[in-house]
């Protein structure tokens, strides 16, 4: 293929985009395969010669949709909400057009000058202080383990990057059971090690306990360890738990540790201020992180790591050999520098797409519709027979099981699924095995919600409801 028979197949595969998106409601949410079907629909080995592209698309249109899993299905109620919207997804194709890297500032004026606008307009659009800058990173799991290196660092003045770890008191992370597990690889990655993540006990509302938190870092103290920092949940993956951030910011403050927020779904939220008590007082931490690509609108990948004070993460990660220098200028910024990678791909401009083409406005009347939809459902769900509701909903996220127990309630599950009009997923709490209901798909409707519930309903009454 050339660009002058890249038109024409541009435009099919636009055309296809449209109709999968108008259509997608009539597609089960989750495909009925077994391990190994795609695979056995591939050739073993490449072809020697070219292939026309009418032949790869007609196989891309027979082997591929069918075999996906629709994350933009408006049915889609599993892990968290992994969004496209249609301004986005043109942003996506055009920053594939221009397939820029921008690992400095003179690979990509335009590009890395968009990331700094852009980072602010959600600084501003979350209510955080003017002193946060920040980038786009690919992952939560990128910036949680940059800011874990930054702890480690830190606490050890920066000996690490030159002489390495050993011979060093061992640094301690301290986070909450209901922490994600990048908490947990970062800690791997980073040399810290699981043994020195510390979990800490949470109270009754599934949240950190800032007095242990406190008794644990002064226990490490006079044990000869290292304290190194605190990573907060707001919004965690298994049931939205979220901390008590501002009394384990105290915490911190008094022990002097460096404190690393992970908000990565329910930051969103933010940018409806009725939700901000949520994460009250984290204008206090160093570092916050959260994924536009959830819940916000934007496609895969786009997270935004807030930083108070970046030069210890560019101390950290920081490195620019004479050929990555840009001659003749000063003050410029690298974001390669505050982060693992050195590509980086050109993430702002669907957040500068998204943010135009819908304005805060629409976009906190998605976030606000959703919350009020999964009200609606919890609700719905308590009324089911044999049901309850194990873990009440946090902004769109709860949890519900049947009251037979484990294996009654994975059977639902499995059941749910394979009906096809929703999909949801599992979690373990307190040794039940519990079903997750989130929503925040971009284009669902009140009638998605409907539908879904009706599907547990229906499904669960042919399973002989009580």
């Amino acid at each position: 293929m050339d660009f002058d028979s890249y038109g024409p197949w541009a435009r099919r595969a636009v055309d296809w985009t449209l109709d999968y998106h108008r259509t997608i409601r009539d597609r089960p949410v989750r495909p009925p395969l077994a391990p190994g079907a795609t695979l056995a629909k591939l050739p073993e080995s490449p072809p020697e010669a070219a292939e026309p592209m009418e032949a790869i698309f007609a196989d891309f249109e027979r082997i591929v949709p069918e075999g996906m899993t629709h994350w933009q299905h408006p049915r889609f109620m599993a892990y968290f909400p992994s969004n496209a919207a249609p301004a986005s997804i043109l942003a996506e194709q055009l920053a594939n057009a221009i397939s820029a890297n921008l690992l400095i500032w003179q690979g990509s004026p335009a590009g890395t000058e968009m990331e700094t606008r852009m980072v602010d307009w959600l600084r501003q659009a979350l209510g955080l202080p003017e002193c946060y800058k920040g980038l786009i990173q690919d992952s939560a799991s990128t910036a949680t383990t940059c800011a874990v290196l930054t702890m480690r660092e830190r606490s050890m003045g920066w000996r690490g990057i030159r002489s390495g770890v050993a011979g060093e008191a061992k640094p301690r992370i301290y986070a909450s059971a209901q922490t994600h597990s990048s908490v947990d690889k970062a800690s791997w990655i980073a040399g810290v090690g699981q043994d020195n993540l510390v979990k800490i006990g949470t109270d009754a509302d599934y949240g950190m306990r800032p007095d242990l938190l406190r008794e644990a870092i002064r226990a490490d103290r006079a044990a000869g360890l290292a304290p190194a920092g605190i990573v907060l949940c707001v919004g965690g993956t298994s049931i939205g738990a979220i901390d008590p951030v501002s009394a384990v910011l105290d915490v911190a403050e008094e022990e002097g540790l460096y404190t690393h927020v992970d908000a990565a779904w329910a930051g969103s939220a933010m940018i409806c201020p009725e939700f901000r008590t949520l994460w009250a007082g984290v204008e206090r931490a160093d570092s916050i992180v959260f994924n536009p690509h959830k819940w916000l609108g934007a496609n895969f990948d786009c997270s935004v790591q807030f930083l108070k004070d970046p030069s210890e993460q560019v101390r950290t990660l920081g490195l620019r050999p004479s050929y990555l220098e840009t001659g003749g200028a000063d003050g410029i910024v690298n974001y390669s520098e505050w982060t693992l990678p050195l590509g980086r791909r050109f993430r702002a401009l669907k957040l500068w797409f998204l943010i135009r083409a819908y304005g805060l406005e629409g976009l906190r009347r998605r976030i606000r519709d959703h919350v009020d939809w999964t009200a609606e459902a919890e609700a719905r769900i308590a009324g089911m027979e044999g049901l309850e509701i194990v873990t009440a909903r946090r902004l769109a996220l709860f949890t519900f099981a049947h009251k037979a127990g484990n294996e009654r309630t994975a059977a639902l599950l499995e059941a749910i699924n394979a009906d096809g009009r929703t999909y949801l997923t599992q979690t373990m709490h307190e040794g039940r095995y519990v079903i997750r209901v989130t929503m925040g798909q971009f284009d669902m409707t009140r009638e998605d919600m409907i539908a879904a519930m009706d599907a547990v309903e229906e499904v669960n009454a042919a399973l002989g409801g009580g």
